[in-house]
């Protein structure tokens, strides 16, 4: 019997695939299905597996399903095992949908995968495994952002530089904007180095590394940055993964920074290596150091039109580069759009299409044209706020679905307005990306301030600021005042007058709280004799809030001082103080539950992956959109990332895209007249229509204010803030008391009679009589024990038996 044949025996035999395009592949369950639903441009990049594929995929053309539907078909093919496939996301949520997407077509394969995730979560998974190689220990701790200031705190204390001057958090920023960019301590250009604490910002960021070796940590950063070099050090390991990853995908490759992109190249290419050093071969010959280069079967799935992330190290160039680094790449361009009207899309593409830096497409759609896009001027913010409002009632009156309208703004201070005016209306909204504007922790501690100051009684609100900004009254300060306000039944701000007149606290503490106490009783005597606005200006500065977030250098301190300027802004439409805290408790009382059907509010760069049936995108002025600070940062790059934001915002839009835009808003504090965004003479007339405001705003100048007349309003004018106007100016002409700040008029001075409150003052209760005596032997927490010596009220001048003579309220003391 002859023997049977023997084929040759492969290394990799024990882990057989079935053979591409063999009988086993052929045969597999639901085989090709998957492909039935696709168009001809995502059927391509779907079956194109051969070499490098970029795939410019437009807004709203399908490119999570041709992402996961090429997964799919790889593995249905047999071309890859699940662990030979690597699929980079930029958000643990976007990992978790393909996941879930590639198993609703290949089954349980999928569960396989092991190299599905996030760049950083790919990354600590490849430093786990050669954590030696790079200095660390395979359990190595992630650092969060706070960790990471505390280390960097201890670094600043070491080399004795101040902190307030040179924070720990800049340097933070400073330190990851590096790592973004893929450089090590050694290669920081010296002139970004001399930014921080006097040139000593790369000998900074040396000891930080040093420190984290030495803690066995890393940072998010590293993750990527470690990765980078230990591939650049140690070549066999690099290998190792090239020979591993026998396809390579990532999603949204526009968003990508220095560092991904450094890292996707080193694994995104593979090489034959050199032969081996032997005999005949001399140490310096070119056969010792060459190898031999292929290009890996990459995919990258991206728009370029839709790159806007530039602020937090996103590299545009990155996608335009890719047939430059990966020579003979197919670009396959998916233009069909499944989301948007005919108008919209037009619109959109004619926006785009003033960008130079682009590798270009045009969107189309086999939809109707819809309704066109349309542009309304409005005279100032407040009436912009007030016609998109009546927009959405009348939307909502037809059947629309609140769910499905956004607004869409540049910058989160232009929120307040909707907010205010959607809470009149009784419309409700959620805020998508971040709290509500009320709700954000700046505007929080400012109306902490203002509620102390109506009404001295409010414990929450003086606790949250009596600390803030830092003026050495930590916890252990807040709860003496809590266990003496206690024990006395008795205001927080009155148990701190008590303490300061005694010795309880240290010298400096207790005079920092002296001067709080000054400030507040200064601020409320201002109350009656100054505006609010201007008062709630006095007290911002005077407390040192705003000068505190002037010198925080971090990515959001100029918003948050935007919002503060918004805030004091927004109190001009109310009488008093009081009236304006009445309307926030108010705002802050709206439902905000789930699954309510609302209105989203959020800001143009939140907006990027959702849409809406109808989008209102307000605020489309020079030097709001386009922004100002982007333009003077960045130039021609910055306006070009702006019109790619204004694409981004029309392309949310499925059915209506409502553009906006003011004549007159208040900006960085104070009212300016704004020219119309340049954006709005890029549109394409064809597909634009304007509207006329239907606060009465003209279309024809930008001179006389509305104001100017009173005549003008008639009767149809309906906002709250002029209602309540009219509604005083009627109620003090009956009393006799004149009119309030009338429009060009004289205004006799008005003020608010003092109030009459029944009770004693609340303040009396620390003239109380106490109920030691001099003589009696005591017993102090803090001075230990000791014999009264003095009575004033409730304080006791104590002759402690080791502390000497102090100074202490009653209620802090016990009987011996």
């Amino acid at each position: 019997m002859p023997e049977p044949v023997k084929f040759p025996r492969e290394n990799n035999d024990l882990a057989a695939t079935p053979k591409a395009g063999g009988i086993a592949a052929r045969a597999m369950p639901g085989r090709g299905s998957y492909l039935n639903d696709l168009n001809p441009e995502q059927r391509e990049a779907v079956e194109m597996l051969e070499g490098p594929v970029l795939v410019l995929a437009g807004a709203g053309t399908g490119k999570t399903r041709v992402l996961t539907t090429r997964i799919a078909h790889i593995l249905a093919t047999g071309r890859a095992r699940p662990g030979e496939i690597l699929s980079v996301t930029f958000t643990n949520k976007a990992a978790r949908e393909m996941k879930l997407r590639v198993g609703q077509m290949v089954g349980q394969v999928v569960e396989g995968m092991p190299w599905l995730g996030t760049f950083h979560s790919i990354g600590v998974k490849i430093l786990r495994r050669h954590a030696e190689l790079v200095g660390l220990k395979p359990d190595f701790t992630i650092l969060d952002v706070d960790d990471q200031i505390r280390l960097l705190k201890q670094i600043l204390e070491a080399e004795n530089i101040d902190e307030k001057r040179w924070p720990a958090r800049v340097l933070a920023l400073l330190i990851d904007g590096w790592k973004n960019r893929g450089l090590t301590p050694d290669q920081v250009p010296a002139g970004e180095a001399a930014s921080f604490a006097g040139g000593k910002g790369k000998k900074l960021y040396t000891a930080y590394q040093d420190r984290l070796k030495t803690l066995n940590a890393a940072d998010f950063g590293d993750l990527l940055l470690e990765n980078i070099r230990l591939f650049r050090q140690h070549a066999e390991v690099l290998r190792q993964y090239q020979e591993r990853f026998k396809y390579i995908l990532v999603d949204e490759y526009q968003d990508t920074n220095v560092a991904q992109y450094l890292w996707l190249r080193l694994l995104g290419q593979s090489f034959l290596p050199s032969p081996p050093r032997g005999e005949g071969v001399a140490p310096h010959s070119p056969h010792a150091h060459t190898a031999i280069w292929t290009q890996k079967n990459i995919c990258c799935v991206g728009d370029d039109d839709q790159s806007i992330y530039g602020w937090r190290g996103a590299e545009v160039d990155n996608i335009l580069r890719f047939d430059h680094d990966f020579p003979g790449a197919k670009v396959i361009r998916l233009e069909r759009n499944y989301r948007s009207t005919g108008h919209i899309l037009a619109a959109a593409s004619h926006l785009i299409a003033h960008n130079q830096g682009r590798l270009g497409k045009t969107l189309r759609t086999e939809d109707v044209l819809g309704e066109k896009v349309t542009v309304t001027g409005s005279w100032d913010s407040e009436e912009e706020a007030r016609a998109i409002g009546e927009e959405i009632e009348e939307l909502q009156r037809g059947g629309h679905k609140l769910d499905q309208i956004a607004i869409l703004v540049r910058a989160s201070f232009q929120m307040r307005e909707f907010e205010d005016r959607f809470v009149t209306l009784g419309l409700p909204y959620r805020v998508i990306g971040g709290p509500r504007f009320y709700e954000r922790a700046e505007i929080r501690d400012a109306l902490a301030y203002l509620r102390v100051i109506n009404s001295p009684a409010d414990d929450l609100a003086f606790e949250r600021i009596v600390n803030v900004p830092k003026r050495g009254l930590g916890d252990a300060t807040v709860q003496m005042l809590h266990d003496h306000a206690r024990r006395q039944r008795i205001p927080l701000t009155e148990a701190a007058r008590a303490v300061v007149e005694t010795d309880e606290l240290k010298p400096k503490p207790r005079g920092s709280l002296r001067g709080v106490l000054e400030n507040f009783d200064r601020w409320r005597a201002q109350k009656d004799a100054l505006p609010h606005t201007e008062l709630a200006e006095i007290v911002l500065d005077e407390s040192g809030y705003t000068e505190m977030w002037q010198k925080d250098r971090s990515a959001d301190a100029a918003g948050r001082l935007e919002n503060l300027k918004e805030l004091v802004r927004s109190m001009q439409e109310f009488e008093n103080l009081q009236g304006f805290l009445e309307h926030i408790s108010l705002v802050m009382d709206t439902d905000k539950g789930e699954g309510v059907d609302s209105v989203s509010i959020m800001t143009l760069h939140a907006a990027k992956g959702l849409e809406f049936d109808t989008v209102f995108l307000p605020g489309w002025e020079e030097g709001l959109f386009p922004h100002q600070r982007a333009l003077d940062d960045q130039g021609r790059a910055g306006l070009e990332e702006e019109r790619r934001l204004g694409h981004v915002g029309i392309t949310r839009a499925r059915k209506r895209a409502k553009i906006y835009f003011a004549t007159n808003r208040r900006m960085h504090g104070t009212w300016s007249s704004n020219i119309p965004s340049r954006f709005l003479d890029e549109l394409p007339e064809a597909h634009v229509e304007v509207m006329e405001s239907k606060g009465g705003f003209g279309m024809s100048g930008y001179g006389a204010s509305r104001f100017d007349e009173m005549n003008s309003f008639g009767s149809s004018y309906t906002t709250p803030g002029w209602q309540r106007a009219q509604a005083n100016r009627a109620r003090n002409a009956r009393s006799g008391e004149g009119e309030r700040g009338g429009f060009g008029e004289e205004a006799a001075p008005f003020r608010r009679a003092p109030l009459t409150i029944e009770g004693e003052l609340v303040g009396k209760s620390t003239g109380a009589v106490s109920e030691f005596s001099k003589g009696d032997r005591v017993f102090h927490q803090k001075f230990g024990n000791g014999n009264v010596v003095a009575v004033d009220g409730n304080k006791l001048t104590i002759a402690f038996d080791k502390a000497g003579d102090k100074r202490v309220v009653d209620s802090f003391v016990e009987r011996v």
